[in-house]
């Protein structure tokens, strides 16, 4: 068996121009739910927008206008494992979070590791692991029709993919444990309410909102939101004191930087700045 579905290309696509990575899950007859090799491209698409100086801002979005995503395709091809030897059971403890750590930790893992900000252009429903997608994006815009959901607890599953960690950092404990007890929808007006959204637009309008908010990140000082995304990522596992010095090595990191220099410099000559991304 192969270690890539031949299908993956056109399941995850990826394009880049005018400093913009798009991302776009393209499976709406299955809920653009996520099978293993699909999920592992979209990390990997992460990570390589991550070391891509060409990129400025990554987009990731889904086709269709009903789901965003709405989690794993338990059903979809899976990628080779070892050969177990005779008489060991299908599943061996170890097995089930080794697939977690390695499958949706680490696609979580790299929206929030991506050195470019990541936005999420929501069109519709996003569901278990397809939600915590969202709350792991740097800026979030839902169209007016979309929502998030916990499901988990009606699949009998806990929620993983990096939920409980960020959930509660966004909406607080007890909310949290509401949404993910009770598994109620929660719409774009409510996600908004709650800092999960950052904005809510028609549905119609949802493709123009997100381009212009990344075009003006693509015309940002690139390594400088990368730094800042770092601090914010870290703020709630920092003390104070660890906060601040990080904010100082930080800071004189960024003195190095071309954009940096260029900041300091039109600010002399009283012009817009010309930022290259370095």
């Amino acid at each position: 068996m192969s270690n890539e579905d031949p299908d993956v290309e056109q399941q995850v696509t990826y394009s880049v121009a005018d400093g913009i990575a798009r991302l776009t899950i393209n499976t709406p007859d299955s809920g653009n739910s996520l099978n293993a090799f699909m999920r592992d491209r979209l990390t990997e698409r992460f990570e390589w927008a991550s070391a891509d100086h060409g990129v400025r801002v990554v987009v990731l979005t889904a086709a269709g206008g009903r789901h965003f995503c709405t989690g794993a395709n338990l059903g979809g091809p899976q990628p080779p494992s070892p050969a177990k030897p005779d008489g060991a059971p299908d599943r061996v403890l170890g097995d089930a979070a080794r697939t977690i750590r390695r499958g949706w930790q680490r696609l979580v893992a790299s929206i929030l590791d991506c050195e470019k900000p990541v936005i999420g252009a929501i069109n519709g429903t996003a569901a278990g692991g397809g939600a915590h997608l969202v709350l792991a994006c740097d800026l979030v815009v839902m169209a007016d029709n979309a929502k998030l959901v916990e499901i988990f607890v009606k699949r009998g599953i806990l929620p993983d993919a990096g939920g409980a960690y960020l959930l509660p950092r966004i909406v607080g404990p007890q909310l949290a444990k509401e949404f993910m007890f009770l598994a109620d929808d929660v719409p774009a007006a409510r996600c908004a309410e709650l800092g999960i959204a950052n904005r809510v637009v028609p549905a119609d309008e949802l493709t123009t909102a997100v381009d212009e908010l990344a075009t003006r990140l693509a015309a940002s000082p690139t390594k400088a939101l990368a730094l800042t995304k770092w601090l914010l990522n870290r703020s709630f596992e920092s003390s104070r004191h660890t906060a601040f010095e990080e904010e100082a090595a930080a800071q004189e990191l960024l003195t190095s930087t071309v954009d940096f220099r260029e900041g300091l410099l039109a600010f002399r000559e009283r012009r817009s700045p010309e930022f290259l991304g370095w």
